[in-house]
Formats: structure tokens, C-alpha cells, sequence
């Protein structure tokens, strides 16, 4: 095998810079479950649709352990905590607040902690911020300009972000995507008994919840008075519980899925999508392009906690493999791992986050519950319009 490629700046530098450079950087990542010899794991359920499970020609089947977007809400946090926290703006959303001096609590959330990050709904009502990041995205939208964007909130560009909500409707690409999936797959079931205190009741207590039930039109079961079996999931009404006498395996509780094959997690640093991105000048293009490559690098390159819900509690099952992918040819394997090319990439990072740390704003805004309703109201107009 290959001897990785050392880590140097002057090989970031390229990366952010050459046109004709590598188009993506890849790390295929072994993952196994903590318990040993362990096959059974957890995916996510969806609605009506249960686990997102897909069969192939062959007939394999495969399912997604977490999802993309998943996957970046892991780790964006990263940037909340050291070494971390001084490469982005701290920016903090106070939702409201109880009480007076010592007892005073205040409920904030970070920028870092939003689904939709900057074209989230809350910044759409933090007057103070709105401002901010509106001016970020008709700078984007239209004069190319990305700078205004990565000294407010540059991980919305890491991860990427839609202004779906806002005036712009500026969509970008992630920088880095990464998804788990788990192949060779097969669906198992569960099934449960839950047992109440229904036995032990007398017959007037009986009598008396009985009558009261039907009159409020309820189940007792719904209500932990009355044994009930966990067989089937509440999905779709229209597919039916029985199937040829039978029980439906598409109504069936979910149990996990057995893994004959692997679990695997791809992750992918977009190179085009990154030299996409311009500035005001130049000058300002190069500096974002490596500003922004450093964090993706570093979020690409972290050791998320990989318990991602319970019954799915995951480990790195070997060393990290990451190549660098040429327009034509063969991968080169490059050193993203070691100790020293961590101690350069943050270094790196550290060094271009200066060209954006001086022109950083408020921090700290204000979520304004008359300006939510507002942004209700224009949904409302906007509904109206297009009925009529």
C-alpha cells in the first residue's frame, strides 16, 4: 500500500486553490457495534415508511444507520467547544427569560445548534440577527459574495444551507456530506406485553373506568389501565394488520436489523463546491476558500461519539483511510489522521480564521415572539396567494 501523503499547508493551500486540483477528498470508515461479535443494530425509523430500507437487483438489502443531515448536526457542534470554539462566532439566541437576579434563568440556543442553521426561523425572528444574515444572503445571491456569510455564521456553507424561509431562497451545497449506511441487511420484529394494574381492580373500579372510557371515546389500554400487547405500529390505517392470515410485516414493530455485511461511513469533502464559493476580490476568494476548507477538514476529520440512538451505539473499527480524489486517474492516500497533520490542519485553521475574526458581530441577540408571528402572517398572505 501506498505511503499516505504527509500534511502541509502548502498542500491545503492547493486544495482551496487550483482549479485544476483534486475534485473531493474520501474516507470510506469501517464501523462496528460495541458489543462483540454484535449484529443487531438500530436504524432510524421514519413515518409510515418505518426504516429507510432499500433492496437492490440482487436482492441485498441496505438501510441508512444516519442520515445526511443527521450526520452534519453531529458534527457542527464540534465548533462549539475547544480548540474549536475560536474558529466560529459564538453566536447566541435568547429565547426568553424567568425570574430576577439570582434567580434569573435564561434559555438561549446557539447558532450551532439550529436545524436550518443561518436560515433558520428563529434567526428570521431575532431582529438583530435577521438584519445580519439577510444582507449575508442577497450578498451571496447577488454579487457571488460569500464573505458577508463567513464572518456571521460559515459553517451555514460547511454543511450547507437553503434561505428557503428568507427573500434570497440562496441555496448552497455541503462542503462535507457523510452518511452510515448498513449493507446486507435483514429486517427483524419485536414484540412486547405491557401488563397494567388492571387485574387487581375491583369490579366497581372496573365498571366505572369502563363507562368513562367509552364515554370520553378512549381506549384503556392508551391510558395504562388495560393489558395490551405491542405487536403492530401505528403507520398507515389503509395496510392492514393481517395479511393471508398472517401478520403484515409492514405493520410489525420494528426490532433493528440483523448485519451480515458491513456498516460503513462515507465522507465526502466537495473540492468544486468549495472553489464555487468568491469573494469581494481575489484576494478575499483565496481567503475564504481556505477559511472554509480548514473547518471542513477539521468537521470531516473528527471523531464524532457515535452512539447515534439507543440499540445502535457504534465504534471506529480501524484506522481512518481518506484519498484524495484527482479529476482522472488513481486516488492518493493522504495523511488526515495523524497526530502531526491534526496539529497542522488546526494551526491552519487558526492562521485563516484571522482574515474573518476581526469582523465578526454581536454575538448576542434577542428571539422576538412579534416577529415569529410575523413571519407566520407572511406564510398565511403567501398560502392566500396561491389559491387565488
Amino acid at each position: 500500500m501506498n505511503q499516505p501523503l504527509a500534511l502541509a499547508p502548502e498542500i491545503i493551500d492547493n486544495w482551496a486553490d487550483d482549479t485544476q486540483g483534486p475534485v473531493a477528498l474520501h474516507l470510506k470508515q469501517k464501523l462496528l457495534p460495541v458489543e462483540l461479535d454484535g449484529k443487531v443494530i438500530y436504524p432510524p425509523t421514519y413515518a409510515d415508511i418505518g426504516y429507510n430500507l432499500n433492496t437492490l437487483s440482487d436482492g441485498t438489502k441496505v438501510v441508512t444507520i444516519d442520515s445526511v443531515g443527521s450526520q452534519a448536526n453531529r458534527m457542527e457542534p464540534i465548533f462549539k467547544f475547544e480548540p474549536y470554539s475560536s474558529l466560529v462566532p459564538q453566536i447566541q439566541i435568547e429565547l426568553h427569560s424567568k425570574g430576577e437576579g439570582e434567580e434569573k434563568h435564561v434559555e438561549t440556543r446557539s447558532l450551532l445548534d439550529l436545524a436550518h442553521r443561518s436560515a433558520d426561523a428563529v434567526v428570521h425572528a431575532s431582529p438583530t440577527l435577521s438584519s445580519i444574515v439577510a444582507e449575508a444572503f442577497r450578498s451571496l445571491r447577488q454579487r457571488g459574495d460569500a464573505g458577508p456569510l463567513c464572518r456571521v455564521a460559515p459553517t451555514s456553507l460547511v454543511f450547507g444551507v437553503w434561505d428557503s424561509r428568507g427573500e434570497s431562497n440562496e441555496k448552497r451545497p455541503r462542503l462535507v456530506r457523510s452518511i452510515i449506511r448498513a449493507w446486507d441487511v435483514e429486517p427483524l420484529h419485536a414484540a412486547a406485553q405491557f401488563n397494567s394494574v388492571w387485574k387487581s381492580l375491583d369490579d366497581n373500579q372496573k365498571t366505572e373506568l369502563d363507562s368513562k372510557a367509552r364515554d370520553k371515546k378512549v381506549k384503556l389500554s392508551e391510558k395504562g389501565f388495560k393489558d395490551t400487547p405491542a405487536i403492530f405500529r401505528k403507520t398507515n390505517p389503509k395496510v392492514s394488520e393481517f395479511r393471508d392470515g398472517v401478520p403484515n410485516p409492514e405493520r410489525r414493530v420494528l426490532g433493528g436489523v440483523l448485519v451480515n455485511g458491513s456498516i460503513e461511513r462515507d465522507v465526502t469533502i466537495n473540492l468544486i463546491a468549495l472553489r464555487a464559493l468568491g469573494g469581494a476580490n481575489g484576494q478575499e476568494t483565496r481567503s475564504i476558500h481556505r477559511y472554509l476548507l480548514a473547518l471542513t477538514l477539521l468537521a470531516a476529520t473528527a471523531e464524532i461519539e457515535l452512539s447515534l440512538r439507543e440499540g445502535c451505539h457504534l465504534r471506529f473499527a480501524d484506522d481512518d483511510r481518506w484519498n484524495m480524489i484527482p479529476r482522472r486517474g488513481n486516488p492518493t492516500p493522504v495523511d488526515l489522521v495523524s497526530e502531526s497533520s491534526r496539529k497542522t490542519l488546526l494551526a491552519y485553521a487558526q492562521r485563516t480564521v484571522e482574515n474573518f475574526s476581526r469582523k465578526w458581530p454581536k454575538l448576542e441577540h434577542k428571539f422576538d415572539l412579534s416577529e415569529a408571528k410575523k413571519l407566520l402572517a407572511k406564510k398565511a398572505e403567501k398560502h392566500e396567494e396561491v389559491g387565488s
